[in-house]
């Protein structure tokens, strides 16, 4: 039972360290996607994966401006970041 618990809590912990954010604002308000790619573009990033999270969440994987990869989750209505890993 002991070892039943440890594994349900390090599997809990773990799902929880990778949860994305989750985005609250109505679609009608959304940035564009072209729009908002071309704003990150201008701004230096190379966008190689661009998608909606299941948490209603811009999300592109990419490179900035220095080159580094990226992975970003931004606010799809005010282009805010909400999570950079």
């Amino acid at each position: 039972m002991k070892h039943a618990l440890t594994a349900l809590a390090l599997t809990l912990g773990s799902t929880l360290a990778f949860a994305a954010p989750t985005c609250n604002a109505p679609k009608n308000t959304w940035m564009k996607e072209a729009d908002f790619k071309g704003q990150l573009e201008k701004q230096g990033y190379q966008i190689k994966t661009f998608k909606v999270t299941n948490g209603q969440c811009y999300e592109i994987y990419g490179l900035n401006k220095a080159g580094q990869k990226v992975e970003i989750y931004f606010d799809p209505a005010t282009a805010a970041i909400l999570e950079q890993k």
